[in-house]
């Protein structure tokens, strides 16, 4: 169980990811994204996920420079984009990406999305850029189990993560218990449903209950089920906010999938 903002799971291949950080989706090149992962850090988080359709590495990678935390403090990740896919231009695309940030080297890589008749093609691209260190781990994003199984069959890496929505109306409890039996670790974005599940009754109920936010009790809920949880904000107080969620925990019952979903 998660106890501190930088406590960190261990991924099938033995690097240890923080079991929380900060999304960028959508967060707009610059200023913006800079401010918010400035802030991110300042907080506490070490974790940054962005991606390279997301357009904003170089602020990411402007602020990362900026805050003075050590780069080994913090895990980096971004992913190949559906028209960067192949391996060639998977290659080319993670240079780009690492240019942008101005790193050395991610902590970690994934496949944005599985596009069909390229994500393995993809995948040994990946394969080699872990095997060559420019990489610590290497995973995919928005994969159901079939592609995952898929993706292993001839694979020489399996994937260290996959990324998906998770939350509370999406549980993806299938997938969940297929990732724990191979040892992929399950990651959580758009963990709040883009803002609209902090509405709903029970979730209000229990926000009450702990003394804490609707957004809290989802994101502990996250965490409790051992999922790798990346909320996106861009506002210094939500950030902190977010992170507030190691002085609680939700019951067996409040947690359940039955209660909160």
């Amino acid at each position: 169980m998660m106890e501190h903002l930088q406590d960190t799971v261990m991924l099938n291949n033995g690097v240890k990811m923080p079991g929380f950080g900060l999304g960028v989706y959508k967060v707009e090149d610059g200023e913006t994204v800079k401010n918010a992962v400035k802030t991110a850090l300042a907080h506490g988080y070490r974790s940054i996920d962005t991606a390279s359709y997301y357009d904003n590495e170089t602020g990411v990678g402007q602020a990362i420079k900026e805050s003075g935390v050590p780069r080994e403090e913090l895990f980096i990740t971004t992913k190949v984009w559906n028209d960067e896919q192949g391996y060639e231009a998977t290659l080319e695309a993670f240079e780009r990406s690492l240019s942008k940030l101005g790193l050395d080297y991610l902590d970690l890589y994934l496949i944005h999305w599985p596009v069909r008749d390229k994500y393995k093609e993809t995948w040994r691209a990946m394969e080699e850029l872990y095997e060559k260190g420019k990489v610590r781990a290497i995973g995919v994003s928005n994969f159901h189990s079939h592609h995952l199984e898929n993706l292993m069959d001839g694979s020489k890496v399996k994937p260290a993560v996959d990324q998906v929505e998770y939350h509370p109306h999406l549980s993806q409890a299938e997938l969940l218990e297929f990732c724990r039996k191979e040892g992929i670790q399950l990651e959580a974005w758009a963990p709040l449903k883009r803002g609209r599940i902090i509405e709903e009754p029970v979730i209000v109920e229990l926000a009450e209950k702990y003394s804490k936010t609707p957004a809290q009790v989802v994101l502990r809920w996250d965490v409790q089920k051992g999922v790798v949880t990346i909320p996106k904000s861009v506002t210094a107080h939500r950030i902190k906010e977010n992170a507030d969620i190691f002085d609680f925990s939700l019951t067996a019952e409040d947690g359940s999938d039955r209660r909160i979903e």
